[in-house]
Protein backbone atom coordinates (compact mmCIF):
# COMPACT_ATOMS: atom_id res chain seq x y z
CA UNK A 1 0.00 0.00 0.00
CA UNK A 2 1.55 3.77 -0.90
CA UNK A 3 1.89 5.45 2.08
CA UNK A 4 3.27 8.77 3.47
CA UNK A 5 4.49 10.77 6.29
CA UNK A 6 2.82 13.17 7.96
CA UNK A 7 4.84 14.52 10.19
CA UNK A 8 6.25 17.00 8.82
CA UNK A 9 3.83 19.07 6.07
CA UNK A 10 5.20 22.70 6.97
CA UNK A 11 2.82 25.02 5.74
CA UNK A 12 0.87 23.08 4.01
CA UNK A 13 -2.69 21.57 3.97
CA UNK A 14 -2.90 17.75 4.30
CA UNK A 15 -4.91 17.53 0.97
CA UNK A 16 -2.03 19.68 -0.66
CA UNK A 17 0.69 17.98 1.05
CA UNK A 18 -0.77 14.47 -0.05
CA UNK A 19 -1.03 15.95 -3.34
CA UNK A 20 2.58 16.82 -3.81
CA UNK A 21 3.52 13.91 -2.69
CA UNK A 22 1.76 11.97 -4.89
CA UNK A 23 2.46 14.37 -7.84
CA UNK A 24 6.42 14.00 -7.01
CA UNK A 25 6.48 10.46 -7.47
CA UNK A 26 4.49 10.38 -10.67
CA UNK A 27 7.02 12.61 -12.33
CA UNK A 28 10.21 10.60 -10.45
CA UNK A 29 8.78 7.68 -12.17
CA UNK A 30 7.87 6.11 -8.69
CA UNK A 31 4.53 5.91 -9.65
CA UNK A 32 4.41 4.25 -13.41
CA UNK A 33 1.58 4.76 -16.13
CA UNK A 34 -1.11 2.99 -15.40
CA UNK A 35 -0.54 2.08 -12.40
CA UNK A 36 -3.74 1.84 -9.95
CA UNK A 37 -3.73 4.01 -6.91
CA UNK A 38 -5.12 2.98 -3.65
CA UNK A 39 -8.90 4.01 -3.28
CA UNK A 40 -10.03 6.90 -1.30
CA UNK A 41 -11.55 4.55 1.80
CA UNK A 42 -8.56 2.48 1.86
CA UNK A 43 -5.62 5.50 1.23
CA UNK A 44 -7.32 7.53 4.05
CA UNK A 45 -7.29 4.84 6.33
CA UNK A 46 -3.78 3.84 5.91
CA UNK A 47 -2.64 7.01 5.76
CA UNK A 48 -4.59 8.22 9.06
CA UNK A 49 -6.49 10.79 7.38
CA UNK A 50 -10.11 11.61 6.32
CA UNK A 51 -11.68 10.48 3.09
CA UNK A 52 -12.25 13.89 2.02
CA UNK A 53 -8.49 15.05 2.31
CA UNK A 54 -7.64 11.66 -0.18
CA UNK A 55 -10.62 13.36 -2.03
CA UNK A 56 -9.43 16.35 -2.57
CA UNK A 57 -5.75 15.46 -3.49
CA UNK A 58 -7.26 13.37 -6.22
CA UNK A 59 -9.67 15.99 -7.38
CA UNK A 60 -6.08 18.33 -8.02
CA UNK A 61 -4.26 15.81 -9.90
CA UNK A 62 -7.07 14.77 -11.77
CA UNK A 63 -7.60 18.36 -12.66
CA UNK A 64 -4.12 18.81 -13.32
CA UNK A 65 -3.73 16.02 -15.38
CA UNK A 66 -1.34 13.40 -13.73
CA UNK A 67 -4.11 10.81 -12.94
CA UNK A 68 -7.51 9.63 -14.37
CA UNK A 69 -10.28 7.64 -13.45
CA UNK A 70 -12.94 5.13 -14.85
CA UNK A 71 -15.61 4.48 -13.21
CA UNK A 72 -16.25 1.69 -10.42
CA UNK A 73 -12.83 0.74 -11.49
CA UNK A 74 -10.78 3.56 -9.61
CA UNK A 75 -7.65 5.89 -9.90
CA UNK A 76 -4.92 5.72 -12.55
CA UNK A 77 -1.35 7.33 -13.25
CA UNK A 78 -0.92 9.11 -16.73
CA UNK A 79 1.20 8.47 -18.97
CA UNK A 80 2.91 11.94 -19.01
CA UNK A 81 5.99 10.69 -21.61
CA UNK A 82 3.14 10.83 -24.89
CA UNK A 83 1.84 14.17 -23.36
CA UNK A 84 3.71 15.86 -26.76
CA UNK A 85 5.03 18.64 -23.95
CA UNK A 86 8.05 18.07 -22.32
CA UNK A 87 10.67 20.18 -20.24
CA UNK A 88 13.17 21.93 -21.43
CA UNK A 89 16.45 22.41 -19.10
CA UNK A 90 17.81 25.35 -18.49
CA UNK A 91 21.61 26.32 -17.78
CA UNK A 92 21.47 28.88 -15.33
CA UNK A 93 24.57 29.26 -15.78
CA UNK A 94 23.72 30.93 -18.88
CA UNK A 95 21.29 33.05 -17.64
CA UNK A 96 22.28 36.83 -17.39
CA UNK A 97 20.68 38.46 -14.31
CA UNK A 98 19.65 42.19 -14.40
CA UNK A 99 19.57 45.06 -12.40
CA UNK A 100 20.41 45.37 -8.55
CA UNK A 101 23.53 46.99 -7.31
CA UNK A 102 26.03 48.05 -9.45
CA UNK A 103 29.97 46.23 -7.90
CA UNK A 104 32.11 48.88 -10.30
CA UNK A 105 34.00 52.14 -8.97
CA UNK A 106 32.96 53.61 -11.38
CA UNK A 107 30.68 52.61 -14.35
CA UNK A 108 31.11 54.74 -17.40
CA UNK A 109 28.51 53.32 -19.09
CA UNK A 110 25.55 53.66 -16.62
CA UNK A 111 22.88 55.71 -17.01
CA UNK A 112 21.34 55.44 -13.67
CA UNK A 113 20.96 58.40 -11.37
CA UNK A 114 22.15 59.86 -8.06
CA UNK A 115 19.29 58.74 -5.59
CA UNK A 116 20.17 62.82 -4.06
CA UNK A 117 19.45 64.39 -7.43
CA UNK A 118 15.60 63.06 -7.23
CA UNK A 119 13.30 65.60 -5.65
CA UNK A 120 11.86 63.16 -3.19
CA UNK A 121 9.75 65.20 -0.96
CA UNK A 122 8.56 67.35 -3.34
CA UNK A 123 7.49 64.30 -5.04
CA UNK A 124 6.27 62.72 -2.22
CA UNK A 125 4.18 65.98 -1.65
CA UNK A 126 2.75 65.87 -5.08
CA UNK A 127 2.06 62.44 -5.11
CA UNK A 128 0.26 62.91 -1.45
CA UNK A 129 -1.97 65.69 -2.66
CA UNK A 130 -3.06 63.20 -5.89
CA UNK A 131 -4.24 60.36 -3.62
CA UNK A 132 -5.89 63.06 -1.09
CA UNK A 133 -7.83 65.22 -3.84
CA UNK A 134 -7.97 62.40 -6.80
CA UNK A 135 -9.11 59.54 -5.59
CA UNK A 136 -12.10 58.52 -7.75
CA UNK A 137 -9.50 59.01 -10.46
CA UNK A 138 -7.18 57.23 -9.33
CA UNK A 139 -9.35 54.05 -9.59
CA UNK A 140 -10.84 54.74 -13.21
CA UNK A 141 -8.95 53.03 -16.33
CA UNK A 142 -7.35 55.15 -18.17
CA UNK A 143 -7.62 56.04 -21.43
CA UNK A 144 -5.46 54.62 -24.20
CA UNK A 145 -3.27 57.61 -24.68
CA UNK A 146 -2.74 58.28 -20.70
CA UNK A 147 -4.79 60.80 -18.37
CA UNK A 148 -5.44 63.79 -20.24
CA UNK A 149 -3.78 66.02 -17.36
CA UNK A 150 -0.93 64.30 -17.77
CA UNK A 151 -1.22 64.72 -21.69
CA UNK A 152 -2.52 68.45 -20.93
CA UNK A 153 0.91 69.07 -18.94
CA UNK A 154 3.18 67.98 -21.59
CA UNK A 155 1.72 69.66 -24.42
CA UNK A 156 2.00 72.88 -22.43
CA UNK A 157 5.40 71.93 -21.38
CA UNK A 158 6.68 71.48 -25.34
CA UNK A 159 5.04 74.83 -26.19
CA UNK A 160 6.44 76.44 -23.87
CA UNK A 161 10.27 75.51 -23.92
CA UNK A 162 10.29 73.56 -27.62
CA UNK A 163 8.31 75.61 -29.49
CA UNK A 164 5.61 72.62 -30.28
CA UNK A 165 2.52 73.53 -31.49
CA UNK A 166 0.63 69.91 -30.33
CA UNK A 167 -2.89 68.67 -29.32
CA UNK A 168 -3.07 66.79 -26.09
CA UNK A 169 -4.53 63.90 -27.85
CA UNK A 170 -1.89 63.80 -30.26
CA UNK A 171 0.35 62.28 -27.15
CA UNK A 172 0.61 58.86 -25.95
CA UNK A 173 2.04 58.01 -22.85
CA UNK A 174 3.73 55.03 -22.38
CA UNK A 175 6.29 52.71 -19.82
CA UNK A 176 9.56 53.25 -21.45
CA UNK A 177 10.00 54.41 -25.19
CA UNK A 178 10.55 50.72 -26.11
CA UNK A 179 7.05 49.89 -25.84
CA UNK A 180 6.18 53.10 -27.87
CA UNK A 181 8.35 52.08 -31.17
CA UNK A 182 6.02 48.71 -30.69
CA UNK A 183 3.47 50.83 -31.07
CA UNK A 184 4.81 52.96 -34.09
CA UNK A 185 5.79 49.46 -35.33
CA UNK A 186 2.11 48.30 -35.81
CA UNK A 187 0.48 51.74 -36.95
CA UNK A 188 3.03 51.44 -39.98
CA UNK A 189 2.71 47.87 -40.71
CA UNK A 190 5.14 44.98 -41.76
CA UNK A 191 6.33 46.16 -45.07
CA UNK A 192 7.99 49.55 -44.08
CA UNK A 193 11.80 49.89 -43.82
CA UNK A 194 13.09 51.18 -41.01
CA UNK A 195 16.28 53.39 -40.91
CA UNK A 196 18.73 53.77 -38.01
CA UNK A 197 21.83 55.59 -37.34
CA UNK A 198 25.06 54.21 -37.96
CA UNK A 199 26.64 54.21 -35.65
CA UNK A 200 24.00 54.85 -32.91
CA UNK A 201 21.89 53.50 -29.53
CA UNK A 202 21.92 49.34 -30.31
CA UNK A 203 18.60 48.68 -28.64
CA UNK A 204 16.55 50.89 -31.01
CA UNK A 205 17.81 48.43 -33.81
CA UNK A 206 17.07 44.98 -31.69
CA UNK A 207 13.96 46.51 -30.97
CA UNK A 208 13.22 46.37 -35.18
CA UNK A 209 14.63 42.71 -35.29
CA UNK A 210 12.88 41.62 -32.62
CA UNK A 211 9.61 42.30 -33.67
CA UNK A 212 10.58 40.87 -37.77
CA UNK A 213 10.67 44.27 -39.87
CA UNK A 214 13.21 45.13 -42.36
CA UNK A 215 15.97 47.44 -40.40
CA UNK A 216 18.44 49.23 -42.71
CA UNK A 217 21.98 50.78 -41.00
CA UNK A 218 22.43 54.20 -42.19
CA UNK A 219 26.11 55.78 -41.95
CA UNK A 220 25.97 59.41 -40.47
CA UNK A 221 28.56 62.01 -41.49
CA UNK A 222 29.94 64.85 -39.82
CA UNK A 223 26.22 66.63 -40.15
CA UNK A 224 24.37 63.23 -39.52
CA UNK A 225 22.03 61.38 -41.95
CA UNK A 226 22.79 61.95 -45.45
CA UNK A 227 18.91 62.02 -47.47
CA UNK A 228 21.04 60.65 -50.42
CA UNK A 229 21.37 57.41 -48.07
CA UNK A 230 17.63 56.92 -47.58
CA UNK A 231 17.10 57.29 -50.79
CA UNK A 232 19.32 54.75 -51.96
CA UNK A 233 18.48 52.26 -49.27
CA UNK A 234 14.35 52.40 -49.70
CA UNK A 235 14.42 54.00 -46.83
CA UNK A 236 10.50 54.32 -45.40
CA UNK A 237 11.23 55.58 -41.63
CA UNK A 238 14.17 56.89 -39.92
CA UNK A 239 15.16 56.69 -36.88
CA UNK A 240 16.99 60.55 -35.71
CA UNK A 241 18.10 62.10 -32.53
CA UNK A 242 19.43 65.45 -34.33
CA UNK A 243 19.51 67.39 -31.01
CA UNK A 244 21.92 64.95 -29.86
CA UNK A 245 23.57 62.35 -31.57
CA UNK A 246 23.87 59.54 -28.97
CA UNK A 247 26.68 58.34 -28.92
CA UNK A 248 28.95 60.67 -31.28
CA UNK A 249 27.21 64.35 -29.31
CA UNK A 250 26.50 65.27 -33.25
CA UNK A 251 24.28 68.21 -33.40
CA UNK A 252 22.76 67.97 -36.98
CA UNK A 253 22.60 71.40 -38.09
CA UNK A 254 19.74 73.15 -39.92
CA UNK A 255 20.98 72.49 -43.43
CA UNK A 256 20.46 68.78 -42.71
CA UNK A 257 17.45 69.24 -40.97
CA UNK A 258 15.50 70.59 -43.41
CA UNK A 259 17.44 68.22 -46.21
CA UNK A 260 15.75 65.16 -44.06
CA UNK A 261 12.58 67.05 -43.51
CA UNK A 262 12.39 67.62 -47.63
CA UNK A 263 12.98 63.68 -48.23
CA UNK A 264 10.00 62.67 -45.45
CA UNK A 265 7.73 65.06 -47.50
CA UNK A 266 8.28 63.80 -50.68
CA UNK A 267 6.71 60.27 -50.30
CA UNK A 268 3.05 59.49 -49.12
CA UNK A 269 4.72 56.74 -46.57
CA UNK A 270 7.55 58.22 -45.27
CA UNK A 271 8.38 59.75 -41.33
CA UNK A 272 11.13 60.57 -39.25
CA UNK A 273 11.14 59.52 -35.67
CA UNK A 274 13.02 62.29 -33.55
CA UNK A 275 14.58 60.95 -30.38
CA UNK A 276 15.07 63.58 -28.11
CA UNK A 277 16.19 61.52 -25.97
CA UNK A 278 18.09 64.60 -23.35
CA UNK A 279 17.51 67.68 -24.66
CA UNK A 280 16.35 69.40 -21.55
CA UNK A 281 20.09 68.24 -20.31
CA UNK A 282 22.16 70.86 -22.94
CA UNK A 283 24.78 72.21 -20.91
CA UNK A 284 26.14 74.82 -23.09
CA UNK A 285 23.27 77.08 -24.37
CA UNK A 286 19.81 77.31 -25.35
CA UNK A 287 18.13 73.64 -25.81
CA UNK A 288 18.43 73.20 -29.64
CA UNK A 289 14.68 73.65 -31.69
CA UNK A 290 13.25 70.35 -32.82
CA UNK A 291 12.67 68.78 -36.18
CA UNK A 292 8.57 68.57 -35.34
CA UNK A 293 8.73 72.61 -34.69
CA UNK A 294 9.93 73.75 -37.72
CA UNK A 295 8.35 70.35 -39.78
CA UNK A 296 5.50 72.13 -42.37
CA UNK A 297 4.76 68.52 -43.85
CA UNK A 298 3.34 66.89 -40.50
CA UNK A 299 6.05 63.49 -41.19
CA UNK A 300 7.93 63.42 -37.39
CA UNK A 301 7.40 61.63 -34.80
CA UNK A 302 8.70 63.03 -31.84
CA UNK A 303 9.63 61.04 -29.19
CA UNK A 304 10.99 61.86 -24.99
CA UNK A 305 11.46 60.41 -21.73
CA UNK A 306 11.18 61.50 -18.61
CA UNK A 307 13.79 58.96 -17.34
CA UNK A 308 16.49 61.18 -17.92
CA UNK A 309 14.84 64.28 -16.46
CA UNK A 310 13.40 62.64 -13.59
CA UNK A 311 15.12 59.17 -12.74
CA UNK A 312 15.85 55.73 -14.86
CA UNK A 313 13.56 54.17 -12.76
CA UNK A 314 10.83 56.11 -13.59
CA UNK A 315 9.53 54.60 -16.88
CA UNK A 316 7.55 56.94 -18.48
CA UNK A 317 7.92 58.13 -21.80
CA UNK A 318 5.95 59.71 -24.36
CA UNK A 319 5.26 60.33 -28.35
CA UNK A 320 3.56 62.85 -30.34
CA UNK A 321 2.12 61.15 -33.19
CA UNK A 322 1.32 63.45 -36.59
CA UNK A 323 -2.39 64.27 -37.65
CA UNK A 324 -2.54 61.09 -39.61
CA UNK A 325 -0.56 58.61 -37.48
CA UNK A 326 -2.96 59.93 -34.37
CA UNK A 327 -6.75 59.47 -36.23
CA UNK A 328 -5.28 55.81 -37.00
CA UNK A 329 -4.03 55.36 -33.86
CA UNK A 330 -7.02 55.57 -31.98
CA UNK A 331 -9.21 53.71 -35.14
CA UNK A 332 -6.77 50.62 -34.91
CA UNK A 333 -4.99 50.74 -31.74
CA UNK A 334 -7.28 52.48 -28.84
CA UNK A 335 -7.94 48.73 -27.53
CA UNK A 336 -4.45 48.72 -25.46
CA UNK A 337 -4.31 49.60 -22.27
CA UNK A 338 -2.46 52.78 -20.74
CA UNK A 339 1.13 50.96 -19.51
CA UNK A 340 1.81 53.70 -17.12
CA UNK A 341 -0.23 53.76 -13.70
CA UNK A 342 -2.65 56.08 -12.69
CA UNK A 343 -0.66 56.92 -9.34
CA UNK A 344 2.13 57.95 -11.47
CA UNK A 345 0.59 59.67 -14.31
CA UNK A 346 -1.38 62.25 -11.85
CA UNK A 347 1.85 62.38 -9.81
CA UNK A 348 3.77 63.40 -12.73
CA UNK A 349 0.70 66.19 -13.94
CA UNK A 350 0.70 67.99 -10.75
CA UNK A 351 4.75 67.89 -10.42
CA UNK A 352 4.47 70.31 -13.94
CA UNK A 353 1.60 72.05 -13.40
CA UNK A 354 2.99 73.29 -9.90
CA UNK A 355 5.94 74.38 -11.87
CA UNK A 356 8.11 71.75 -9.67
CA UNK A 357 9.29 70.07 -13.40
CA UNK A 358 11.10 73.39 -14.61
CA UNK A 359 12.96 73.99 -11.44
CA UNK A 360 13.94 70.76 -11.35
CA UNK A 361 15.37 71.01 -14.93
CA UNK A 362 17.17 73.92 -13.91
CA UNK A 363 19.15 72.48 -10.89
CA UNK A 364 19.65 69.49 -12.64
CA UNK A 365 21.63 71.54 -15.53
CA UNK A 366 23.43 73.19 -12.62
CA UNK A 367 23.82 69.89 -11.04
CA UNK A 368 25.05 67.52 -13.91
CA UNK A 369 27.44 70.82 -15.65
CA UNK A 370 29.37 70.69 -12.03
CA UNK A 371 29.76 67.45 -11.64
CA UNK A 372 31.02 67.31 -15.31
CA UNK A 373 33.36 70.01 -14.75
CA UNK A 374 34.81 68.36 -11.53
CA UNK A 375 35.59 64.55 -13.64
CA UNK A 376 36.85 66.54 -16.66
CA UNK A 377 39.45 68.61 -14.21
CA UNK A 378 40.25 65.20 -12.87
CA UNK A 379 41.08 63.69 -16.14
CA UNK A 380 42.72 66.51 -17.69
CA UNK A 381 44.94 67.32 -14.35
CA UNK A 382 48.40 66.28 -15.43
CA UNK A 383 50.14 63.60 -15.63
CA UNK A 384 46.68 62.02 -17.24
CA UNK A 385 45.51 64.75 -19.11
CA UNK A 386 48.33 64.00 -21.66
CA UNK A 387 47.10 61.33 -22.70
CA UNK A 388 43.61 62.46 -23.21
CA UNK A 389 41.32 64.55 -25.56
CA UNK A 390 37.71 64.85 -24.40
CA UNK A 391 35.35 65.91 -27.09
CA UNK A 392 31.56 66.95 -27.09
CA UNK A 393 31.48 67.45 -23.42
CA UNK A 394 28.85 70.53 -23.77
CA UNK A 395 25.58 68.79 -24.51
CA UNK A 396 23.53 65.78 -22.41
CA UNK A 397 25.39 63.90 -19.62
CA UNK A 398 28.03 61.60 -21.68
CA UNK A 399 31.20 62.71 -23.35
CA UNK A 400 33.91 61.33 -25.83
CA UNK A 401 37.56 60.65 -24.50
CA UNK A 402 40.21 59.47 -26.52
CA UNK A 403 43.35 57.91 -25.52
CA UNK A 404 46.52 57.93 -26.95
CA UNK A 405 48.25 54.83 -26.04
CA UNK A 406 49.94 51.97 -27.37
CA UNK A 407 47.39 49.54 -25.61
CA UNK A 408 44.79 48.16 -27.82
CA UNK A 409 41.13 49.36 -26.53
CA UNK A 410 40.22 45.68 -25.55
CA UNK A 411 43.25 45.33 -23.50
CA UNK A 412 42.15 48.49 -21.65
CA UNK A 413 38.80 47.84 -20.90
CA UNK A 414 39.68 44.40 -19.97
CA UNK A 415 42.47 46.12 -17.22
CA UNK A 416 40.25 48.85 -16.61
CA UNK A 417 37.22 46.18 -15.73
CA UNK A 418 39.29 44.26 -13.01
CA UNK A 419 40.42 47.68 -11.44
CA UNK A 420 36.62 48.29 -11.46
CA UNK A 421 36.06 50.60 -13.92
CA UNK A 422 33.59 49.79 -16.82
CA UNK A 423 34.09 51.62 -20.04
CA UNK A 424 32.48 51.30 -24.19
CA UNK A 425 34.67 52.11 -26.61
CA UNK A 426 32.44 53.87 -29.64
CA UNK A 427 33.70 51.59 -31.39
CA UNK A 428 31.54 49.02 -30.22
CA UNK A 429 28.18 51.11 -31.34
CA UNK A 430 28.89 50.71 -34.97
CA UNK A 431 27.24 48.22 -37.08
CA UNK A 432 29.58 46.17 -38.83
CA UNK A 433 33.45 44.79 -38.72
CA UNK A 434 35.01 48.32 -39.17
CA UNK A 435 36.99 49.95 -36.37
CA UNK A 436 35.90 53.28 -36.77
CA UNK A 437 37.56 56.26 -34.01
CA UNK A 438 39.48 53.36 -31.96
CA UNK A 439 40.48 54.35 -28.33
CA UNK A 440 37.97 56.65 -28.08
CA UNK A 441 35.44 56.08 -25.62
CA UNK A 442 31.77 57.11 -24.46
CA UNK A 443 31.98 57.78 -20.83
CA UNK A 444 28.56 58.70 -19.06
CA UNK A 445 29.15 60.34 -16.11
CA UNK A 446 25.67 60.49 -14.75
CA UNK A 447 25.85 57.43 -12.26
CA UNK A 448 29.34 58.49 -11.06
CA UNK A 449 30.04 58.87 -7.80
CA UNK A 450 32.60 61.44 -7.04
CA UNK A 451 33.56 60.38 -3.90
CA UNK A 452 35.10 57.66 -5.95
CA UNK A 453 36.89 60.08 -8.70
CA UNK A 454 40.47 60.23 -7.53
CA UNK A 455 40.37 56.13 -7.29
CA UNK A 456 39.30 56.12 -10.63
CA UNK A 457 41.15 58.59 -12.10
CA UNK A 458 44.46 56.93 -10.39
CA UNK A 459 43.58 53.63 -12.05
CA UNK A 460 43.13 54.69 -15.50
CA UNK A 461 46.51 56.77 -15.44
CA UNK A 462 48.33 53.28 -14.02
CA UNK A 463 46.30 51.10 -17.17
CA UNK A 464 46.87 54.20 -19.43
CA UNK A 465 50.15 55.53 -18.65
CA UNK A 466 51.92 51.41 -18.06
CA UNK A 467 53.20 50.78 -21.55
CA UNK A 468 54.26 53.95 -22.84
CA UNK A 469 56.41 54.52 -19.61
CA UNK A 470 58.05 51.25 -19.60
CA UNK A 471 59.41 51.57 -23.23
CA UNK A 472 61.03 55.47 -22.77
Amino acid sequence: MLTYNFTNTGSDSLYAYLYKCIKNDILQGKLKAGEKLPSKRSFAKNLGISVITVENAYGQLMAEGYIYSFPKKGFFVSDLNHSGVQKQPVDMNKVVLTGGANAYTADFTSNQTDHHVFPFSIWTKAMREVINENQTQLMRNPPCGGIMELRQSISRYLSEFRGMQVKPEQIIIGAGTEYLYGLIIQLMGSQVVYGVENPGYPKIAKIYKSMQVACEYIDIDEEGVPAKALVEKKIDVMHLSPSHHFPTGIVMPISRRYELLGWASREKGRYIIEDDYDSELRLLGRPIPTLQSIDVSDKVIYMNTFTKTLCSTVRISYMVLPADLTEKFYQNLSFYSCTVSNFEQYTLARFMENGNFEKHINRLRNYYQNKRDEILSAFRREPLGSYLTIMEEGAGVHFLMHVDCEKEEDEIVREARAKGIKLMPLSKYYYGNEVKYPNTYVMNYSSIETEKLKKAVTALGQIIRGVKESKK
